[in-house]
């Protein structure tokens, strides 16, 4: 179910939002990310995901987000479970967060379930630009080396240094 602004605004406002990261790698061992458009992060390189919804199983939630994020529909179950993750963000999509305004726009914190995607050679992604302005397959040395690389998805490749 989506919410109206105002309403979401009050949830970002008063509440973690859930989300599912989609740490996706092709057969060479890379990442794909997505140079964020939109607040938080924007102007970050991320992994492509998103909210869960309310009333959403996790396994439509995965559908769902991989058929918007990336194109293509896969199964939770074709996917690992890297863990629970907290993201933490001075801004949201209303804005920048501000404590000398507080009707001003609200920070922002998930708690994100991060799945690792691997995809063969021949799966086609179709990745749209609402969220991300371009993409690019990224080593997992580059990104943990790489300032334009946001921390939390650095986070997801932290602790493989032999990759």
């Amino acid at each position: 179910m989506w919410l109206s602004g105002e309403t979401f605004r009050i949830v970002v406002a008063s509440t973690p939002l859930v989300s599912i990261d989609l740490v996706v790698e092709n057969t060479a061992g890379e990442i794909l990310l997505g140079e964020r458009r939109n607040r938080p992060a924007q102007g970050c390189w991320f992994v492509p995901g998103g909210r869960v919804l309310k009333n959403e199983t996790l396994d439509a939630a995965f559908r769902r987000l991989t058929q918007a994020e990336l194109g293509q529909v896969f199964e939770r179950g074709e996917a690992n479970f890297l863990g629970v993750f907290e993201h933490f963000y001075r801004d949201s999509v209303f804005g920048e967060a501000g404590p000398a305004d507080p009707h001003g726009a609200p920070d922002t914190h998930y708690v994100v379930l991060a799945y690792r995607l691997g995809v063969a050679d021949s799966v086609v992604l179709n990745p749209p630009e609402a969220q991300h302005g371009r993409y690019r397959w990224w080593r997992p040395a580059d990104m943990r080396a790489s300032a334009v690389v946001h921390g939390n998805t650095r986070a997801y490749v932290m602790d493989t240094p032999g990759r």
